[in-house]
């Protein structure tokens, strides 16, 4: 018999909702800062949040926007005192299985499955990661603006007779702390963006008139869209 292909995600699901409490957190709360003490595994179930960095001068950066049926996992597994090296912060009201780390890293450790998995997730997201860092490097913050537009199709956008809906409301602050830039620099260049009707911007949502102008200038090599997401 042919095993079924399951995520981590499931297989998390099956072996705690059972054992955990599901716990409700409002919108704007911090779950954790960076150097915190790694003490629990969260899955997001419902809702949507920010993992980010804050510079030594107070400047936050958003390094990706999770929004439901995920997990927050990604620090120095099986290392003794992990800390975090990103904050989590709620973006909407969100809902949370919480696991203690030590009895995640048992569960993984007792089966080749759950390793297996683990690997896997661990390996597409640091994937991604390169893929950004790419972006940045060059094309510069025009580039980067770019490839978070159409990582933000990707991961939330909706087909309408206008374009693709970016169904998360953004904010022009927000936008420039995905990308690393200033305000300032992102609305002009979004400012450009409009008059070449390539976006529009109503009610603190984008939408993508023209994505294929966005793909060109970035020589966009259509990456699958589990490599090229915002999460």
């Amino acid at each position: 018999m042919t095993e079924i292909n399951v995520s981590l995600y499931s297989l998390l699901i099956h072996e705690f909702i059972d054992k955990e409490h599901i716990q409700k957190v409002k919108a704007g709360t911090t779950i954790f800062n960076e150097r915190d003490s790694v003490s629990h595994i969260y899955i997001l179930l419902q809702g949507s949040l920010s993992l980010g960095r804050v510079h030594m001068r107070g400047k936050e950066f958003i390094i990706k926007i999770l929004n439901g049926e995920e997990l927050i996992i990604e620090y120095q597994l099986f290392k003794a005192n992990p800390i975090y090296h990103f904050f989590a912060k709620t973006i909407s009201d969100c809902e949370f299985l919480i696991i203690k780390r030590e009895e995640f890293e048992k569960f993984a450790m007792s089966s080749p499955r759950v390793m297996s998995e683990l690997t896997s997730w661990l390996s597409t997201r640091y994937l991604k990661a390169q893929i950004k860092c790419q972006d940045l490097i060059m094309h510069g913050k025009k580039g980067g603006l770019y490839s978070i537009l159409i990582r933000l199709c990707n991961s939330y956008g909706i087909m309408t007779e206008k374009g693709i809906l970016i169904d998360l409301p953004l904010t022009h602050q927000e936008l420039a702390s995905l990308t690393y830039g200033t305000r300032e620099v992102i609305q002009r260049m979004l400012k450009e963006l409009r008059e070449l009707d390539v976006i529009s911007y109503d009610q603190q949502k984008f939408t993508v008139k023209n994505l294929a102008y966005l793909k060109q200038e970035v020589d966009c090599q259509n990456c699958p869209h589990e490599i090229c997401g915002l999460n």
